[in-house]
Formats: structure tokens, C-alpha cells, sequence
């Protein structure tokens, strides 16, 4: 089984949303159809920037409760490392 960690990027840029699943595809298509989360709904975070896979759900969450801690700032390098453009994963 594999559970990935996910950041949600709203159209404006301002908001970010952190999650973790075991069906990335089916939760960002939650997400791009208003539901997933209330965030998400509310901040209109509908563009996939950010993943990482994991083989244990131990893993993926204490990845997940990380990367929630980190600042505005560092979170912006892990999503330009892997997506420098910010295009929309979910589309690729």
C-alpha cells in the first residue's frame, strides 16, 4: 500500500493546505471538486503543487505533521524544488 502527503494550492497563491491519503488521485479530484476539506472549499485550494510517497502511513503522517509546522517560506522551497513552475501536478 503507498500514502502520499499533498499540498493544495489556491488559484491566488495565498493559501496552502497539507494532507495525507492513500488515493492521491481520487483526494485531489475531492479537493477540484469543492470538497476534500473545508479549507480547501473555502480557500478554493484546487491546484496539486507539492507530493512525496511513502510506504507505511507512520511515515506519511509524521512527513505530514512536519511539513505543517514549517514556515510559509520553507514550505515555498520544498514546492519549488519539486514544481518550480507551480504548474498543476494533478494535470500531468
Amino acid at each position: 500500500k503507498k500514502y502520499w502527503i499533498y499540498m493544495m494550492q489556491s488559484a491566488n497563491g495565498r493559501a496552502l493546505y497539507t494532507g495525507v491519503t492513500n488515493d492521491l488521485l481520487r483526494r485531489v479530484g475531492e479537493h477540484k471538486e469543492g470538497g476534500g476539506s473545508v479549507f480547501t472549499a473555502k480557500y478554493k485550494c484546487h491546484k496539486l503543487v507539492y507530493y512525496e510517497e511513502f510506504g507505511l502511513i507512520d511515515q506519511a503522517i509524521a512527513r505530514e505533521k512536519y511539513i505543517k509546522k514549517l514556515s510559509r517560506a520553507n514550505k515555498e522551497k520544498l514546492i519549488d524544488a519539486m514544481n518550480p513552475n507551480r504548474v498543476d501536478l494533478f494535470e500531468q
